[in-house]
């Protein structure tokens, strides 16, 4: 572990991880296990499941809930942001970071994510899929053009200059998160968080990261009606947010 990283692991801060989850009946375990394995000392998990239907939820109530510090159950599917402005509302800690429960993004990376807030003053974090070193399965070409297109609109009306804007791995200073109100329901919130946040100036960083992905018969959620969203997004936060 880089130096910088090593010093964080002793800063006295509490993280807090957030994880949003609909239908992870085959991979909740294994990301708790994982996030609660984290080499930062203090952290609290808050879970949120977003109205599964196939077992999640009780795997949830039946082993998990004592594990951690908060899970809070949505009856009805209502979309991933829905479900992070659930969480955002339940987390304490300094640093909250963004995880999904699918175990495309590794935990044991948390430092290396929240190392810019603690050392270099950044106040948002986001882990890029296309910057670095780090194994990435090799997926879908025309899924990482739609991403790259994105990131290209969304930089044009924020005047950032992020790699991977949709990542589904980020981190945020508590106190620059909970200062934006977060309207979208599902993968529109990528986007919206970026152009809201960029619009108050928060500073920020982007750190490569590892990514596993994982195929539609696996279970992965994201389509082109989600695309099409997100660029109506970029739009109207930059513009009229």
């Amino acid at each position: 572990m880089p130096n910088a990283e090593a010093r964080l692991l002793e800063e006295d801060f509490l993280l807090s991880i957030l994880i949003p989850c609909f239908n992870e009946a085959a991979t909740i375990r294994s990301l708790v296990q994982a996030a609660l394995a984290s080499e930062i000392r203090r952290t609290e998990i808050v879970i949120v499941d977003d109205g599964s239907t196939d077992g999640t939820a009780e795997i949830l109530k039946r082993e998990i809930e004592p594990q951690v510090a908060k899970v809070i159950y949505h009856p009805v599917n209502r979309g991933k942001g829905a479900a992070v402005r659930t969480g955002l509302a339940a987390v304490t800690g300094d640093v909250v970071v963004d995880q999904d429960a699918d175990l495309e993004y590794d935990p044991r990376e948390y430092p290396k994510l929240v190392a810019p807030i603690l050392l270099h003053g950044a106040d948002v974090v986001y882990g890029s899929r296309f910057v670095g070193a780090q194994a990435h399965r090799v997926l879908y070409f025309w899924h990482s053009v739609a991403n790259r297109l994105l990131t290209l609109c969304s930089n044009a009306f924020t005047n950032l200059n992020l790699s991977d804007m949709e990542t589904g791995c980020k981190a945020f200073r508590r106190s620059a998160i909970q200062s934006i109100a977060i309207e979208e329901n599902r993968f529109g919130f990528e986007p919206e968080v970026t152009a809201k946040l960029a619009k108050q100036h928060f500073v920020f960083y982007e750190v490569g990261i590892s990514y596993h992905g994982r195929t539609y018969a696996q279970g992965k959620k994201i389509g082109m009606k989600d695309a099409v969203r997100a660029l109506y997004c970029i739009v109207r936060y930059a513009l009229f947010a």
